[in-house]
């Protein structure tokens, strides 16, 4: 090939194309020839989000941030975002800021929404989340490392000892006492697991236990011996709320009610004759000549057997005789 000026020309017209394309494509500037539809979103910050940087669903490029304004109505920030044509983004779809690694480059993750959505249509305003500020998070982590170093320097150098030192001193001082402590802790322990004393009896000896597997079995009989009693007594309550058996008939039975209430009643008329003095009962409580009488003839009686005292039968009855009659 001759190197002539045509040539160099023609390469320089090349690598200026090429770099062209490169630098549109860093910046985003290949997008605005393509065809799409824009949306909007309102963020209340864009942390480090710039024009040109992408939009993706699902981590898929669907298109570029158009335009980046302050929205001063609502004292937000306003993200315009240019999608293409052959993608489709719901009404419910939600923006959020995202960034690829510590280090990487931020751009807006749209959600697929709900598939019974309608579409969005050119000028939708799409819902926004918030994701924590990088700078925030750091700076929290950056407070809880400094506390961390906080922590371990108060465990280090004269501070450490001057929290164990009198500990310390202390185990040393009755360093006879918890020795003996301990010891006895042992030896009451080693009891335990051999079974003995009432500890080791209660946990080991198989006796205690079937003596309550017996109560426990003796408190189930009863309790089912107790439903039984129950259900009988139901039962029972039921009969004589049906009217059934004597309780029940006394109780339901409206002729024994009508047959006793004519007993009062009868009962009532028969004292009521005795109070006036009527029939042989009556007449007898209430005649004081029969009274007289009767104690007249006590009184001759009792004169009678006065003077039988020396007498013979018959003459004491002859004696009975003439003083009564």
């Amino acid at each position: 090939m001759k190197n002539t000026l045509e040539t160099r020309l023609g390469i320089f017209v090349a690598l200026a194309v090429i770099a062209a394309v490169l630098i549109l494509e860093i910046v985003g500037g290949v997008e605005r020839f393509q065809r799409g539809y824009r949306l909007n979103t309102l963020f209340n910050a864009i942390q480090d989000l710039k024009e040109g940087d992408r939009v993706k669903m699902a981590g898929v490029e669907i298109g570029r941030v158009e335009k980046i304004t302050l929205d001063e109505t609502n004292n937000k920030v306003l993200v315009t975002m240019k999608i293409r044509n052959n993608v489709e983004v719901r009404t419910d779809s939600v923006a959020t800021i995202k960034f690829t690694g510590l280090l990487g480059q931020n751009f807006v993750a749209l959600s697929f929404g709900m598939p019974n959505a309608p579409l969005a249509t050119p000028g939708t305003m799409l819902a926004s989340a918030e994701q924590p500020d990088l700078s925030a998070m750091m700076a929290k982590i950056e407070n809880v490392a400094t506390g961390v170093e906080n922590l371990t320097k108060s465990f280090t150098g004269d501070k450490i000892d001057n929290l164990l030192g009198p500990f310390t001193d202390f185990l040393k001082a009755n360093r006879a006492p918890l020795t003996a402590m301990i010891a006895n802790m042992q030896s009451v322990s080693s009891q335990i697991a051999s079974g003995k004393g009432t500890v080791g009896k209660l946990i080991y000896d198989d006796a205690l236990y079937t003596s309550a597997s017996n109560a426990v079995a003796n408190l189930q009989d009863t309790s089912n011996e107790i439903k039984a009693t129950v259900a009988d007594a139901r039962k029972v309550v039921d009969q004589v709320n049906a009217g059934q058996g004597t309780v029940g008939k006394l109780l339901h039975d409206d002729k024994l009610y009508n047959e006793t209430t004519a007993s009062m009643t009868s009962l009532k008329e028969i004292l009521q004759k005795i109070n006036q003095g009527q029939g042989t009962v009556g007449k007898i409580v209430n005649d004081e000549e029969l009274y007289r009488n009767a104690k007249l003839t006590l009184q001759k009686l009792d004169q009678a057997t006065e003077g039988l005292e020396d007498q013979g039968p018959l003459s004491v009855l002859g004696t009975a005789v003439s003083k009564l009659f």
